[in-house]
């Protein structure tokens, strides 16, 4: 405590020797306003600065002649030497019609020459610089409060010798109010940033409220005329038939020049007088011609609302609306937040900037990453073909980035000009150039020229003899060789195999052909039982030949002989499979006589 009550008591020491040296010398007293810079002159420094009534003093226009007179004044010749001035003052520096005036004043137009007089100003930054670069003796504290706000409240008597009206006063405080602050505000970017995200936002709802309601007419009004939908596609056009047609049975009377072309016109009215729709009310049609009319006026204010969003981006961001486009860029600086944190993305960043949720999926699922997000909707990304999509991402997003770039830090000013937005149109012809050299490189040639490659194409050769035409090569003959394989019975030891031809005749078969076919059947079977009956014979001959001396068998007699092995046991197998068969149809036939004799 007492260390706190001696630091004050030592403060209020140096604010009372501070006052009494200024008591001692005169005081002068710069005052900022609308007409110029006023330089007044105090009559009684000490009892001024020392009076804690000051302001009762100044409550009459004679009472504050009496303390403070003009001594001399400098008036801004046009409002934006004001705004120069003001504004250089508002940054704490001085400003060369502020630095002239005092020297010529005070110093009696002599620079550097010290003054003997005190100076009181209303900024303590501006008395720094005052007593900097002129070497003044400033005072700005918080004892000259009172003495500016008493200046303040009766300026107009005390400027009398200029016929200066206290209406003429308060209106040039305003206009100079308007345009100090439009000069400070410059359009900032922080605060246009704003306007732009509230513009796309409200752009992408209006979208989707539009199309809500143009569906919602189509339905509504569908009952009664339906095949107007599919003759007018467009909403906005749909939407003024309806308001200016009413019932369908007023197409005759109603002149549709303005909405349609005449050979749609025509149409529609064909459609009209046979349409099947149902008839409505006279309440129906009233509230589906109000629904019309909202759908009009929304159409009409989203396109206006674009060409705000428009106008905005091309001040702001000039450059980067050259290469993406308006739509594109305000998408992107409105998920960013703003044009600032947009420039201080890299390229990276911005090339899958609005695919976050792809991004985040495939680092989880250990895929591929995305290649662009909201760029992928520019004109450059999305006309390249699917191969080069990715790398004019990347490319398109290193040129936008440089752009973005300059367009944030780039001094205001600058983006008014016509050559703003130079740098996005230079990046914007080298990325069209490089992408028709990437698809001259792979064969394909532009989409902007042709679908069609023309590296593709084959040439047309017409053959010099067409010949006639074959009407025999349309009919369809079974081949002979089929025929051969379906009438093989394997009588090499029963290897072949009936096989089905590709196609078959489906023919009409009397009684004499099916007992042929009966009979022909029988003979194969007889000669399938002749062949397994010489089976056995030909193998007990083999038998009682007299065995050769063993000699060393080679891998290929081996393979042979393994080969034989496996083909006699198939031909046992078929054989064993024959006689059990023919056993089973014996004891059939057995059990069937016994059932016919009971």
């Amino acid at each position: 405590m007492q260390f706190g009550c001696t630091q004050s008591a030592y403060i209020l020491t140096c604010s009372q020797l501070r006052i009494a040296y200024s008591s001692s010398l005169k005081m002068l007293v710069l005052f900022e306003s609308s007409v110029g810079f006023c330089l007044f002159k105090v009559a009684d420094n000490g009892s001024l600065l020392t009076d804690g009534n000051l302001y009762k003093k100044f409550e009459t226009p004679a009472s504050a002649s009496n303390l403070v007179k003009l001594k001399s004044i400098h008036r801004f010749k046009s409002t934006a030497d004001a705004v120069e001035d003001l504004s250089a003052i508002g940054d704490g520096k001085l400003s060369k019609n502020l630095k002239k005036f005092l020297i010529d004043e005070i110093s009696g137009g002599v620079e550097g020459k010290k003054s003997k007089e005190t100076l009181a100003v209303v900024d303590p930054k501006l008395g720094g610089a005052i007593t900097k670069k002129l070497g003044f003796n400033v005072l700005s504290d918080s004892t000259t409060t009172d003495l500016f706000r008493g200046i303040r409240s009766q300026l107009a008597p005390l400027l009398g010798d200029y016929n200066v009206d206290e209406s003429d006063l308060n209106t040039m405080n305003l206009g100079l109010s308007h345009s100090l602050s439009r000069f400070k505000l410059k359009y900032s970017t922080d605060k246009v940033d704003t306007m732009i995200v509230q513009a796309i936002a409200l752009l992408d709802d209006l979208d989707k409220e539009v199309n809500i309601y143009a569906m919602r007419v189509k339905e509504w009004y569908g009952w009664h005329f339906p095949e107007m939908a599919k003759i007018i596609t467009d909403n906005l056009a749909y939407a003024k038939v309806v308001k200016a047609m009413g019932l369908r049975t007023n197409y005759s009377k109603t002149d549709f020049s303005e909405i349609l072309p005449e050979e749609l016109e025509g149409t529609f009215k064909a459609a009209a007088a046979i349409s099947m729709g149902t008839e409505i009310s006279d309440s129906d049609l009233l509230h589906i011609q109000s629904l019309a009319s909202q759908v009009i006026s929304l159409m009409q204010y989203r396109a206006e609302l674009f060409e705000y969003l428009r106008n905005r981006m091309t001040a702001i961001a000039p450059n980067l609306t050259a290469i993406l486009g308006e739509l594109v860029g305000a998408r992107l600086i409105a998920h960013s937040g703003s044009l600032i944190n947009l420039a201080k993305a890299p390229a990276s960043t911005i090339q899958i900037l609005g695919a976050e949720k792809a991004l985040f999926r495939a680092l989880k699922t250990k895929h591929d990453t995305p290649k662009y997000g909201l760029i992928f909707h520019s004109s450059l990304v999305g006309g390249a073909p699917g191969k080069l999509k990715g790398k004019m991402a990347r490319m398109t997003a290193a040129k936008a980035a440089l752009s973005i770039r300059h367009d944030a830090l780039a001094d205001a000013d600058t983006k008014s000009l016509e050559e703003a937005p130079l740098i996005g149109m230079e990046a914007r012809i080298k990325l069209e150039s490089r992408l028709r050299r990437l698809e001259q490189s792979i064969g394909i040639q532009s989409v902007r020229k042709s679908g069609v490659s023309q590296d593709n194409q084959k040439p047309f050769l017409k053959r010099p003899d067409p010949g006639s035409y074959n009407p025999a090569a349309d009919s369809v003959m079974i081949p002979a060789a089929n025929n051969a394989v379906s009438s093989g019975t394997g009588a090499a030891g029963g290897e072949g195999k009936h096989k089905r031809p590709l196609i078959e005749e489906i023919t009409s078969q009397s009684n004499d052909d099916e007992a042929e076919v009966k009979r022909k059947r029988k003979e194969e079977r007889k000669a399938k039982k002749a062949a397994r009956a010489s089976l056995p014979a030909s193998t007990s001959a083999s038998t009682t030949e007299p065995s050769a001396p063993p000699q060393p068998a080679s891998s290929k007699d081996k393979k042979r002989k393994h080969a034989d092995d496996d083909d006699e046991a198939d031909k046992s197998a078929t054989v064993g499979d024959a006689t059990d068969k023919e056993k089973s149809s014996k004891s059939s036939k057995k059990s069937k006589r016994k059932s016919a004799i009971l």
